[in-house]
């Protein structure tokens, strides 16, 4: 799936600001350049990401509305993971490798992280 960032990679805003634009047109074609991309990102969705089988149970109009907005958010806005979320996975990554941590240890600080609510 396309990266959800629409963002100009750093070289393409250097050809645009070595074509001397004026700005107007400069933030014309960043915008479109933006809008083409996210466009290309949702196709990705469509055509295979989907939950198809979700979708497929809608009894009206309005529920395949509100599942498929759902759906579109979750892929094209992720919410970032939660500090909980970060912290178990470090943990889980380097909780026993080179760390002066014991087991117990990174256990104890697991559990303790999982107990917390998420933000």
């Amino acid at each position: 799936m396309t990266n959800p960032t629409i963002t100009p990679p750093p070289e393409l805003v250097q050809q645009w600001a070595g074509e001397s634009l004026a700005t107007q047109n400069l933030c014309n074609r960043a915008a479109q350049w933006g809008a083409d991309q996210e466009l290309e990102a949702c196709i990705d969705v469509l055509s295979g990401q989907w939950e198809w089988d979700m979708l497929s149970q809608c009894t009206g109009w309005k529920e395949f509305r509100d599942k498929s907005e759902k759906i579109l958010r979750a892929a094209r806005r992720p919410k970032p993971p939660s500090l909980k979320e970060q912290a178990c996975k470090l943990l889980e990554c380097y909780g026993t490798s080179g760390v002066k941590l014991t087991a117990d240890q990174c256990n104890t600080i697991r559990r303790a992280l999982e107990a917390l609510p998420d933000d």
